[in-house]
C-alpha cells in the first residue's frame, strides 16, 4: 500500500462517501446538488441567489434550476428583498427543512456502516476546519 498525502487521501474518500450519498439522497427524490443547497440554508435564509450560489460553491447561473426544481416542491421559498427588489432572498420551507432532516438521518446510518464511529471522525474534522477557519 502507498502512503499517500492526506489531500489524496481526503479526496479519495469524499469521492466514495459521496457515490455511496447518491442512492441514499435519491431514495429522498433529491439529487446531490440539492442537497448542498438545502443544507447551505439550515442555518438561515440566503440575502440573494448570488451570496447563496457563493456559500454552496455552485455557479449562480447553474444554481437558478436547482433553485426553481426545489421551490417547485416547496422545499425552499424565494421572495423579494424588501430592500433592494431585484434581489431574491432564498429560505427554507418547513417541508424543505423536514426533507434535509430526514436525508441527513439516512447519510448518518450510511456514515455509521462506512466508518463505525463516524461521529468522532466528523468531530475532529470539523474541530480541524474550524481551526483553518473554514
Amino acid at each position: 500500500m502507498t502512503d499517500r498525502d492526506l489531500g489524496a487521501l481526503l479526496h479519495a474518500l469524499t469521492r466514495a462517501v459521496v457515490d455511496a450519498e447518491v442512492p441514499v439522497l435519491r431514495a429522498h427524490g433529491v439529487e446531490m446538488w440539492d442537497y448542498v443547497v438545502l443544507g447551505g440554508l439550515e442555518q438561515g435564509a440566503a440575502p440573494t441567489q448570488s451570496q447563496l450560489a457563493a456559500a454552496v460553491g455552485r455557479d449562480k447561473t447553474r444554481l437558478i434550476p436547482i433553485l426553481d426544481r426545489l421551490e417547485a416542491r416547496d422545499l425552499l421559498r424565494r421572495t423579494p428583498d424588501p430592500d433592494d427588489r431585484r434581489n431574491r432572498v432564498v429560505a427554507l420551507t418547513d417541508t424543505g427543512r423536514s426533507l434535509l432532516a430526514d436525508c441527513r438521518a439516512a447519510i448518518r446510518a450510511l456514515e455509521e456502516d462506512l466508518f463505525g464511529d463516524a461521529a468522532t471522525l466528523r468531530r475532529s474534522l470539523q474541530a480541524e476546519a474550524d481551526r483553518l477557519d473554514m
